[in-house]
């Protein structure tokens, strides 16, 4: 006797498991997330302390253009750090990257210790290359114990 409707037919069940491909990939954004500051190039300056506003979170990265205790004009745009070897090619170099995108602000990164002319003549050069409004780069004031202002310990 034949049985008919005993008769089973086993299939192979094709799924994949994502749970752990969403784990490596949350291990990954985190490792990246610590490690973005680290990559990132800059000029390394001894920047002068005062109280001011930070700059929003909403706006983008802004243009910076530094004097360092040198003498020495760097630009910065997004991650890319340039020497600029006089303040006329720095004029030239912001008012290019301004032509792309003129609401992106631009700021100025002086050390403490370079004369104040030099932060001076590199606003300048700025205002000739078309920049409408600058913005300074501070350290914020790091107030001790005891009251008085110290200098915030340099992590770079």
């Amino acid at each position: 006797m034949v049985e008919r409707g005993r008769r089973r037919k086993s299939r192979t069940v094709a799924e994949i498991n994502v749970v752990p491909y969403i784990d490596v990939m949350l291990v990954l954004l985190v490792i990246f997330i610590a490690t973005a500051p680290v990559v990132m190039q800059g000029v390394t300056v001894d920047l002068p302390q005062a109280e001011a506003e930070a700059m929003n979170e909403d706006q983008r990265t802004p243009i910076i253009a530094t004097v360092d205790r040198a003498g020495q004009y760097f630009v910065s745009v997004d991650t890319q750090n340039v020497k600029i070897p006089d303040l006329n090619t720095v004029s030239e170099v912001v008012a290019e990257e301004l032509r792309k995108d003129p609401t992106r602000p631009v700021v100025v990164q002086g050390d403490a210790q370079v004369a104040y002319d030099s932060v001076i003549q590199l606003m300048n050069a700025l205002k000739q290359g078309g920049v409408e409004s600058v913005g300074l780069v501070t350290e914020p004031i790091d107030i001790s114990q005891n009251g008085t202002a110290t200098a915030a310990a340099n992590a770079k």
